[in-house]
């Protein structure tokens, strides 16, 4: 199941990095830029959510999937993060700690898997929550603009991934405390 249309769906999230990296790169209007790299953010991040529903509804769940699916998720908001520290919308700061935990808790998962422990840290209610502010607060962050007259996504997009910061240390030191037990165990 390498290619099926969920894991396709999967795939266009990774393709969709250099694409929405490249926006800023074209010379346009910052404006028109912003708009698009918005766009094109919002488009491949609800891939993530018709991907899971379409192996579901079709059959086409795979080990392949499930392992590529929170890879593609990473890749495109730590690429996100990055252009938006480059633009000086973002605090390095917030980057740090938002990629930092998730290259931590990967490879947390990761030994927990091959220690046969997987279901200790297994996704809980605080990593999705922690995930719902992150892809609202990118595309504010990419819009960097007034939205319906009314709402200034960079203040709006800030305040959210701070909180997205905050919600990144509690959902990490969540699955570390879930996995503590496991890890005592195999300390020698």
């Amino acid at each position: 199941m390498f290619f099926t249309i969920p894991t396709i769906l999967t795939w266009t999230r990774i393709v969709a990095i250099p694409l929405i990296v490249g926006v800023f790169y074209l010379g346009w209007n910052p404006a028109l830029q912003n708009l698009i790299a918005t766009v094109m953010f919002v488009v491949f991040a609800a891939t993530d959510w018709l991907d899971g529903y379409l192996a579901r509804k079709l059959n086409q769940t795979s080990s392949f999937g499930a392992f590529l699916d929170p890879v593609a998720d990473k890749f495109l908001v730590c690429a996100s993060l990055l252009v938006l520290v480059h633009l000086q919308r973002a605090d390095v700061f917030v980057a740090l700690i938002i990629i930092g935990r998730e290259i931590a808790i990967s490879a947390l998962r990761e030994w927990m898997a091959q220690i046969g422990a997987s279901k200790s840290v297994a996704v809980h209610m605080i990593g999705k929550v922690k995930t719902t502010f992150q892809m609202v607060a990118i595309p504010f962050l990419l819009f960097d603009g007034v939205l319906f007259g009314l709402i200034d996504t960079a203040v709006w997009g800030t305040w959210l991934i701070w909180i997205s910061a905050i919600l990144t240390v509690w959902s990490m030191v969540y699955y570390l405390q879930k996995a503590l037990p496991e890890i005592r165990k195999r300390v020698k």
